[in-house]
């Protein structure tokens, strides 16, 4: 198991609640937009799970948890690497990777918890 990285994970900014925030500026709308935009993709939802679960993972062990060909999934983690949500590191030939953005993975969380609320109301489960 890798050794966390403290200084390579950012925090999640919880120094102001939302409601207390400035209605948030049409740059910073749009900067949220692309950010959803880049996790609205279930494949890179599936691939920040499996990182998030095993804390690292080569791109042949990504792509055998989530039943995709290794170019492909390189190609997901290019975008997530983009908005710096995940970071790679080379050992040898194999480069792994690992979410060290907090906000992405609470994010995530909660989205699964919505979902999950979400089928218990509309079922009755």
């Amino acid at each position: 198991m890798p050794q966390k990285r403290s200084a390579d994970v950012a925090g999640c900014c919880k120094s102001r609640s939302l409601k207390s925030r400035p209605l948030m500026s049409p740059i910073q709308a749009g900067g949220l937009a692309a950010v959803f935009k880049v996790l609205a993709n279930d494949t890179r939802l599936r691939i920040l799970h499996a990182l998030v679960r095993a804390d690292e993972l080569c791109v042949t062990e990504l792509g055998g948890e989530v039943g995709m060909k290794p170019q492909a999934v390189s190609n997901q983690l290019q975008r997530l690497c983009s908005l710096g949500i995940i970071r790679s590191r080379r050992a040898g030939v194999n480069v792994h990777y690992r979410v060290v953005d907090l906000c992405v993975r609470s994010l995530i969380d909660q989205g699964l918890c919505l979902t999950e609320e979400a089928t218990k109301r509309n079922f009755g489960a």
